[in-house]
């Protein structure tokens, strides 16, 4: 017997989304964090560290930080196992003051089985353009653990990988002169031109002039001069909370790896016939032993014997769908006939190829 089992979540969006607030709709033009990346050494592993023939690496910064610590190590093999060659990334936030802390990530990139208990000596954080912004040390909490005998290991998460809460501090900060400013634009993380208009609408009626202007679906341009606030950052302070509605697409997302379908409310579904049926498929092996006879010279033999079959279960006829169905009534048409979940995807994909589905399909 083949049986197939997928998992089926229906997610509907109420028919009025809830107003959300401007700062979680758009990202403020300037307004952004900037990312670092470093080279370091984790040193003070439990013997898990990087086997220095397969990663020469490790060797060559060891012997540069032991020089420039005053230790002379030319010419001399060196072959511990408790130190890592790790990269080290971070993200600088925006208006980032020097002295400040901020998060890192620590990650092995040699032949080192674990990071756990190990320390992370002063690395410097470049930016994109080569100059230090943040230097990183610290002990490395690591997401994972590893446990080896002499024949068995055994391996939960992910311990070559870490983070070093507040492990970085700020020392250099990013020129930009907020003050200065007098437009900005508002780019939407969902590019909608109902959505802008009523982002304009808000910040208009908020200030009681025109001070906001849609120039595309995914831009609102905010002139601060005629906000008439004392900065910048009073002006945006003051229109990032203000609520407004998002406009969504209709969309039907389907993911065929678990099963997993997710409808908006807004999906609409024209005129059509929906059909279903289940097949089960039966294969079954009965083996047949035959015997020679008695004091003959034959030999046993098994006869393979194999029964396969395809059942339809009883139809559940011809359903019709009217147009312009709501997807609560898509969902009941369904279940009326008694659709499977296995089954939905399928049926959706038919839908949307003859064409009466209205909405966007994406199959992941």
């Amino acid at each position: 017997m083949i049986r197939i089992l997928l998992v089926l979540l229906f997610f509907a969006l109420p028919a009025t989304a809830a107003p959300i607030r401007i700062k979680d709709l758009v990202e403020f033009d300037g307004v952004r964090g900037n990312d670092l990346v470093g080279y370091g050494l984790v040193v003070g592993l439990n013997g898990t560290g990087d086997g220095l023939r397969n990663a020469p690496f490790t060797e060559e910064i060891m012997a540069n930080l032991l020089e420039r610590l005053g230790v002379n190590v030319s010419g001399e093999q060196i072959r511990p196992k408790n130190v890592a060659a790790v990269l080290v990334t971070a993200s600088l936030p925006a208006f980032g003051r020097s002295g400040g802390r901020i998060d890192v990530t620590v990650s092995a990139i040699g032949d080192a089985k674990s990071l756990l208990g190990g320390t992370l000596v002063m690395t410097p954080l470049n930016g994109a353009d080569g100059e230090i912004y943040a230097v990183a040390q610290g002990t490395i909490i690591a997401g994972g653990i590893s446990a080896e005998g002499e024949a068995a290991r055994v391996v939960q998460g992910v311990p070559t990988a870490g983070v070093i809460p507040s492990g970085a501090r700020i020392e250099r900060e990013v020129e930009f002169d907020f003050t200065s400013v007098t437009s900005l634009r508002l780019a939407l993380r969902q590019p909608d031109f109902t959505t802008a208009a009523r982002i304009e609408d808000a910040i208009n009626r908020e200030f009681g002039r025109a001070v906001a202007l849609m120039t595309d679906a995914g831009t609102v341009s905010l002139d601060l001069q005629r906000t008439r606030m004392t900065s910048p950052a009073h002006a945006i302070g003051r229109l990032e909370n203000l609520l407004v509605e998002p406009e969504t697409r209709a969309r039907v997302v389907v993911d065929q790896r678990s099963g997993t379908i997710v409808m908006g409310a807004d999906v609409r579904i024209s005129r059509v016939a929906v059909a279903q049926g289940n097949l089960t498929l039966t294969v079954e092996e009965a083996p047949m032993v035959v015997q020679p006879n008695p004091f003959s010279e034959g030999e046993t033999v098994v006869v393979p014997r194999s029964a396969a079959g395809i059942q339809k279960a009883p139809g559940t006829g011809l359903a019709m769908v009217p147009e312009t169905a709501t997807l609560a009534d898509v969902v009941s048409g369904l279940n009326a006939l008694g659709v499977a979940p296995h089954d939905m995807i399928d049926i959706l994909k038919s839908i949307n190829a003859a064409g009466a589905l209205h909405a966007e399909f994406v199959v992941q």
